[in-house]
């Protein structure tokens, strides 16, 4: 597939979510689960926001993807992720995990670690100090934010996939995708994102969507981050601060068209 083919098949990725509507359901943090939810509204797709163990594996046959983001950990929430990534493997349906603030505490490090091993998620997506923290390879988090450089961020991204047998999205200043053999780095995206709390939470849920619709999870998780980035490009110059800038992004979302992301999205494939 050439460059030219990826960014087709993600364009039209946004149009198939926009035209079937699926029902991501996302187990997720305190801290972003409206925004989260607003902007899978705004790419096309349908939110649920539903916790309680006693319901997650009967909602999740319901959904297209699920999201698991334990930012906020609680044994409750972790239980409820578990038993919903074990329905949604036995029903057929992708999961996403996003590993957030993996290697700040042991907690958080070994929770995600054991949804990685009980729920084998379709999509591991997050910054390179968490994957690499995950894998043992070093790797800075400070609270919730990578923090540092890795020397080599695509071989680290294959490594993990490779090890945890999934497609992993490592976002960064430059975003990689690799399901192990494949990778494609993606260049979208905008200063202006780094002044909102909870821009990579927002990529997962996005990446929900897209996974919910592309059954080539590498294509679906590289769609998704173009998707976000092209949508910073077009909203910065409406940006006077974060705020403006909140609004200039939802409203880009909202209007991206999939021929406009087609067109946009700065993806290529790497040896």
């Amino acid at each position: 597939m050439t460059n030219q083919a990826l960014a087709q098949q993600i364009g039209q990725a946004l149009d198939k979510i926009r035209d079937t509507k699926p029902l991501v359901h996302q187990i997720t943090n305190y801290v972003v689960m409206n925004d989260t939810a607003n902007v899978t509204l705004q790419v096309g797709a349908l939110p649920v926001m539903a916790h309680a163990k006693e319901e997650v594996a009967e909602m999740v046959q319901l959904a297209g993807a699920l999201v698991l983001n334990p930012g906020t950990l609680e044994p409750d929430w972790v239980e409820a992720m578990t038993t919903a990534g074990e329905a949604a493997k036995a029903c057929g349906v992708p999961t996403v995990l996003d590993p957030v603030g993996a290697g700040a505490t042991t907690y958080r490090t070994e929770t995600n670690l054991q949804l990685i091993s009980h729920v084998q998620p379709e999509v591991v997506r997050g910054n390179p100090g968490e994957i690499a923290a995950l894998l043992g390879v070093g790797g800075q988090v400070k609270g919730v934010e990578s923090v540092g450089d890795l020397d080599d961020p695509p071989a680290v991204a294959r490594h993990a996939a490779k090890a945890w047998s999934t497609t992993v999205a490592m976002t960064g200043v430059r975003d990689y995708v690799t399901d192990g053999d494949r990778a494609v780095a993606i260049d979208n995206g905008n200063q202006w994102l780094t002044t909102l709390t909870g821009t990579g939470c927002t990529a997962t849920a996005v990446t929900g969507a897209f996974a919910a619709v592309e059954s080539d999870f590498v294509v679906a998780s590289a769609g998704a981050l173009a998707c976000l980035g092209y949508a910073a490009e077009l909203a910065a110059p409406e940006a006077k601060g974060p705020g403006s800038f909140k609004v200039a992004l939802y409203d880009a979302i909202y209007n991206l068209t999939g021929e406009q992301l087609t067109q946009g999205a700065k993806v290529e494939w790497l040896e």
